[in-house]
């Protein structure tokens, strides 16, 4: 098989194009023709494979689909319109009233508020467990267990679960393995070779680079039997394998309609060629800055998966061939203290996407988990003291001295 970064650039050529375009055009189009009223019965009825709109599918978007197919190892893929709607997807298809799933407390904001405050509402139960126990994930499935979700590096508490422990469990309770990888994604973190299920991205992030679009991912890696999944029976009887996906794009995702825009899905492609050596510098740039604000006499401490102190330095050394993200928390002696910094920063600027090309700041307690009371922000390990920092691609030293600066202000 040919390295990452080649199978992300080239991708799968399903159709030769017309003027021989070496990047597969952006199809600004809503709908396609077809020659006859039997074709597009046949395309309807999902007996030929064609494009007959694109709040279904678009031909630029597949392209996409199929480059994070090929790049992920995953049996199939499908292209949504955010993070956020990779995640509600695959939980709608999956869940549903008088069903539960099982998570952890330390999620993103916006997954919370989705667990919390809309899905709840519909009916759908949420146990919280700490993940980095198997035995309190095993003693939270039921009969009514729907899946088990987390994070591959929580943001922003920065933990990592050990996925091959967790997959162990989820796979001998036939339960799905739900993980969104954004801040990994499938050249950090091989996730089938873990167990894991289902990958769900924000491709806005790494994938996109330069933030310049919105988009989600869900990656079905082939490796659940979803005919032990209740809503899914019927569906892996016609589809086997592919139930889960035909099940999105035949209902949920189709009726919902949670289409990726082709423009974006063309940004996302170009994203993609770049991906692995942004990574690989964002990586180097957050270490680097942790090791450079640990030794910081106003930095009261520093979180960072990729320091040998962070107790889950060993378990992400082993999942993310000892790469660690790019994404570090720190603490100042308080919030006041926290805003003067941020303040006081020049190059970095202040704004709440991660992995961004360029790097940025926030205090997560008062933007992201802003509509959470203290004693919430306490319990899922947000402090007001927390600053978080997403490394971008830069030089370090320029990025070291805004810090220096920063800090020297305070």
């Amino acid at each position: 098989m040919t390295g990452f970064a080649t199978r992300a650039i080239h991708g799968v050529k399903l159709k030769a194009d017309v003027h021989g375009s070496l990047r597969t055009p952006v199809y600004d189009t809503v709908a396609f023709e077809f020659e006859s009223a039997k074709d597009i019965h046949q395309a309807f009825a999902g007996r030929k494979p064609a494009h007959t709109y694109s709040r279904i599918t678009n031909p630029t978007v597949e392209d996409f689909e199929q480059r994070i197919r090929l790049i992920s190892g995953g049996t199939a893929a499908i292209a949504v319109s955010s993070g956020m709607a990779a995640i509600s997807n695959v939980i709608l298809t999956l869940a549903g009233a008088g069903t539960n799933i099982v998570t952890s407390k330390h999620l993103f904001g916006n997954t919370l508020s989705l667990f919390e405050k809309t899905l709840k509402p519909w009916g759908l139960e949420v146990r919280y467990v700490d993940m980095s126990d198997p035995a309190e994930v095993r003693r939270a499935i039921d009969e009514n267990t729907r899946a088990v979700f987390l994070e591959s590096i929580t943001n922003p508490q920065l933990e990592v679960a050990d996925f091959k422990a967790i997959a162990k469990v989820t796979s001998e309770e036939s339960v799905p393995l739900i993980v969104d990888g954004t801040v990994t994604t499938p050249y950090l973190f091989r996730s089938k070779e873990f167990g894991v299920n289902i990958e769900v991205l924000s491709s806005t992030k790494y994938i996109s680079g330069g933030a310049t679009s919105i988009g989600g991912v869900i990656i079905d890696n082939g490796n659940f039997d979803w005919r032990k999944s209740p809503r899914l029976k019927n569906w892996a009887n016609k589809m086997g394998p592919l139930a889960l996906l035909g099940a999105l794009r035949r209902e949920v995702f189709r009726n919902v309609g949670s289409c990726l825009a082709p423009h974006h899905a063309y940004l996302h492609s170009l994203g993609l060629e770049t991906m692995s050596l942004r990574i690989d510098k964002s990586c180097s740039n957050a270490l680097d800055l942790a090791e450079f604000l640990q030794q910081h006499e106003r930095v009261s401490s520093v979180n960072y998966p990729g320091l040998p102190e962070s107790e889950f330095h060993e378990i992400a050394s082993t999942q993310f061939a000892n790469r660690y993200g790019g994404i570090l928390t720190f603490d100042l002696e308080s919030r006041a203290a926290c805003f003067e910094l941020l303040d006081n920063l020049n190059l970095i600027k202040r704004a709440t996407n991660v992995n961004d090309n360029k790097t940025l700041i926030l205090h997560p307690a008062s933007t992201i988990f802003c509509e959470y009371p203290d004693e919430v922000l306490s319990d899922i390990g947000v402090r007001q003291t927390m600053i978080r920092l997403s490394a971008g691609i830069e030089d370090f030293d320029d990025l070291r001295n805004d810090l220096e600066r920063g800090l020297a202000a305070l």
